[in-house]
């Protein structure tokens, strides 16, 4: 994976959103109009603390996250989903 170079504004995290499940825990193979929303990535960038709120999330963690946070990016053909620190829900 390459390194993603940028400045991302305070409070904002760029989260590379894991793969959507191809396959259940039975074998059933979903298909792509089936699948859902990823709702976990891995977290590759990270903006600046805010004055009132201390940036608690840092490169390389995993992160959960609402089914319709963020906005969808497209960088260098990588898709990577851009949040506000208050839309995760939990850090691994």
């Amino acid at each position: 994976m390459s390194q993603v170079q940028g400045k991302i504004l305070a409070g904002k995290i760029l989260v590379k959103p894991q793969a959507a499940e191809t396959k259940t825990a039975s074998g059933i193979i979903i298909p792509d109009s089936a699948k859902e929303k990823p709702l976990q990535g891995e977290v590759v960038l990270v903006g600046a603390e805010k004055q009132d709120e201390k940036m608690e999330v840092a490169v390389g963690d995993v992160v959960l996250y609402g089914k319709y946070a963020g906005t969808e990016l497209n960088i260098d053909g990588t898709d990577y989903l851009l949040i506000s620190q208050t839309d995760v829900l939990f850090i691994k």
